[in-house]
């Protein structure tokens, strides 16, 4: 896990890209999350190089020709390990594989202040698919007591791909 500093640069482009987006269909935030969505963009951005492309499958694309999507939560303290990485059901299809088309997952958190943001880790696309859980709306995680707003699937932070090389 690396820790970001937020800019003001940083939050005037996440302004602009969300004011041309406007909120997204199936949000949980209802579009509320949008500024917090491209702040993690460009955490995940400054960490992994590329470019920043932000469609409805991928945000960036790396040198190497891969398509990342960044998936960012909001948060009022410092991630632990044990803390989950979310993607919403609604990314889904019924076969169990996404209708995002790209071909890793970036996750990133940032403090609800946009004071500092932290690049968590990631991981391949398929390999998610295989290691996520499944949460239903309503369902109550025994592991924080977290009410699950939405359908989604979950992996902890420890185990993404580069979140044990942080100390």
């Amino acid at each position: 896990m690396k820790e970001i500093k937020i800019s003001s640069d940083m939050i005037e482009k996440a302004h602009i890209k969300s004011k041309e987006m406007g909120p997204l269909k199936n949000s949980i935030l209802k579009g509320d999350g949008n500024i917090a969505g491209f702040i993690g963009e460009q955490i995940a951005l400054w960490y992994l190089g590329g470019t920043w492309e932000n469609t409805y499958s991928y945000d960036i694309i790396l040198p190497d020709g891969k398509k990342v999507d960044v998936k960012t939560k909001r948060t009022y303290t410092k991630p632990r390990p044990h803390y989950d990485c979310s993607i919403s059901s609604s990314s889904w299809n019924v076969r169990y594989t996404t209708k995002q088309r790209c071909d890793m997952y970036a996750f990133v958190r940032v403090m609800k202040d946009y004071s500092v943001g932290w690049y968590l880790g990631s991981m391949d696309r398929e390999e998610y698919l295989k290691k996520a859980t499944f949460w239903k709306k309503g369902d109550i995680d025994p592991s924080n007591n977290f009410t699950v707003r939405a359908d989604c699937y979950n992996v902890k932070i420890e185990d993404l791909d580069d979140a044990r090389t942080w100390t």
